[in-house]
């Protein structure tokens, strides 16, 4: 971390502030509502801890509660600045390295069950077909009433297993979670019709057995995870609508036309199947769709595929009234990133300068600051990310480290100058060809054999085999 710019550790001054802080305070702000009898849950990975959201649907209409985290961090304090140097949460096999201490991140900002907490409600409300309606944003007093994880949600609302138990333990908490997820359901459909795409993440967990590392599974997807980012994305929209309309300046987050557009087209030829020569996002989503129906068994592969040549998200800087470049992926146009301010640092930026508009307010950063801050938090994140790479990587190699001279079957996942990368299944790891790479391109499906690892460094070399 340190070696890429990052801070795995608070500094003095940093701790010292975390231990005065005794929660969040609305500043007497008549203008906070009390919501707290509404019948909120969070629903999130088993063993998360820092809540940052919580939903609700009333109807048509559905409440998405983002942790007021602002009200507990001043901006240019001690915990602040190394939010912003870090900008975010860092998520690896051998610990969590918070943007903020657990103190607040796991407690005081963070939604738990049973606790008033203060919020930023972002409300919508939604059209037959799905379609999401201007809304509105507000804050408020809110308690989350159950903490649901995904796995146990995802099977209930497939009728493959039973509701968890606090389900049954809030009146009214079984239909209105039916509810939202049937609201969920209409928006995903439209925007998939729109060119979202229905892309399945690659990326692998830690599970360990005791304080052994036994294996590194891939992190799938399931109803209830789509349930939750189908309602970010929507109150993401409306945030983005919502400073824009009030003349702010923001940060939007953006994926660009991908430029290896031509090699996607040539990997749906390859399946028998023809993209148009310019990029089109919709034709893309119909073709994802039709290869997840032929081989449901192999679409990981292809999701991985498309998801390198597509490229990484960006931070860019929204003026007011001009056109924003939008975000190829999930096929909107008005997106930035405001439902995460435990730990992200962008979205604890919006959520200052959304309050600030709330309160008429100047505004909380300057267009440079905002300039500034899109290009260092682009920077961080990419630096977290080969932070946890290089520590799952090291996590492989401890893994494969008995297995030399074993075959895998194989996924291309980076071909460059610099060199060839492949990822095998079992277990979910990804490493560089050191022999026979040399006409290998993304998406080319090969055989190869371990020939060596390295823990300390995280290399995992093969060799083409076939």
């Amino acid at each position: 971390m340190r070696a890429r710019g990052l801070q795995p550790d608070f500094d003095a001054a940093a701790r010292a502030q975390a231990q005065t802080i005794g929660g969040q305070t609305d500043g007497g702000d008549p203008t906070v509502r009390d919501l707290r009898e509404l019948p909120w849950c969070s629903i999130d990975n088993d063993d998360s801890r820092d809540l940052d959201q919580l939903s609700v649907a009333d109807g048509a209409r559905i409440l998405v509660a983002v942790a007021d985290v602002d009200a507990a961090v001043a901006r240019d304090s001690p915990l602040d600045d190394h939010a912003r140097t870090n900008t975010t949460s860092v998520y690896t096999a051998g610990g969590v390295f918070p943007m903020l201490p657990d103190k607040l991140s796991t407690d005081l900002t963070s939604l738990n069950p049973g606790v008033e907490r203060l919020a930023v409600v972002v409300e919508f409300s939604t059209m037959a077909d799905g379609a999401v309606e201007d809304g509105a944003i507000y804050r408020a007093r809110v308690v989350n009433h159950a903490k649901l994880p995904y796995d146990a949600v995802a099977a209930w609302l497939d009728g493959t297993g039973p509701p968890p138990p606090a389900v049954g333990a809030v009146p009214g908490l079984e239909a209105q979670l039916r509810r939202q997820d049937e609201v969920a359901q209409a928006m995903r459909a439209l925007r998939h019709r729109r060119g979202a795409l229905g892309l399945e993440s690659t990326e692998a967990r830690a599970v360990y057995d005791g304080d052994t590392l036994a294996d590194l599974r891939p992190d799938a997807g399931n109803r209830a995870k789509q349930l939750i980012e189908d309602f970010m994305v929507a109150a993401n929209g409306v945030t983005a609508r919502f400073l824009d309309a009030h003349g702010r300046a923001g940060l939007r987050r953006v994926l660009r036309t991908p430029e290896r557009w031509d090699r996607i087209v040539e990997l749906a030829r390859r399946l028998g199947e023809q993209l148009p020569g310019e990029p089109d996002a919709a034709a893309l989503e119909a073709f994802l769709a039709r290869r997840r129906a032929a081989d449901a068994e192999r679409f990981a592969d292809l999701s991985l595929s498309v998801i390198k040549l597509l490229g990484r998200g960006e931070y860019a800087l929204d003026r007011p009234g001009r056109d924003a470049d939008g975000h190829f992926g999930l096929a909107v146009t008005d997106y930035t990133h405001s439902t995460a301010p435990n730990r992200r640092f962008p979205d604890l930026v919006t959520q200052r300068l959304v309050k600030a508009a709330l309160s008429g307010g100047g505004a909380a950063y300057g267009t440079g600051e905002l300039a500034g801050l899109a290009r260092h938090c682009t920077e961080q994140e990419d630096a977290a990310t080969k932070v946890e790479r290089q520590v799952r990587k090291s996590a492989a190699a401890l893994l494969l480290e008995h297995r030399i001279g074993e075959r895998f079957e194989g996924l291309v996942t980076g071909a460059a100058e610099k060199g060839t990368w492949v990822r095998i299944l079992h277990p979910a790891v990804e490493g560089r060809v050191v022999r026979g790479g040399a006409r290998l391109d993304v998406g080319d499906r090969v055989t190869v054999e371990l020939v060596s690892t390295d823990v300390e460094r995280g290399f995992i070399d093969f060799a083409r085999a076939d």
